[in-house]
């Protein structure tokens, strides 16, 4: 993704409120379809990572964006966007 459409996405992101929440279990499957789901709707999806997820928000989100077949936008704080690839 170049820089340009990033920072389009970015932008765009600014507006939208997180409609996934990832909390203790994790990037699950069930969280994942939900992502795809979205992502085929809206093409840009915000995630919030719940602090009761153990495991990293860097690598929570790089994982969901791979699973999900999207490009990881940004993670700012416990929130990350994904965008339709």
């Amino acid at each position: 993704m170049d820089k340009k459409r990033k920072a389009l996405l970015k932008g765009a992101a600014q507006k939208l409120e997180a409609t996934v929440h990832v909390g203790k279990d994790g990037v699950t499957d069930k969280v994942v379809e939900e992502v795809v789901r979205q992502l085929k709707q809206k093409h840009l999806v915000k995630v919030r990572l719940l602090p009761s997820m153990e495991e990293d928000r860097y690598e929570a989100a790089e994982k969901l964006a791979s699973k999900a077949s999207a490009a990881l936008v940004e993670v700012r704080g416990r929130t990350a966007v994904l965008a339709e690839d």
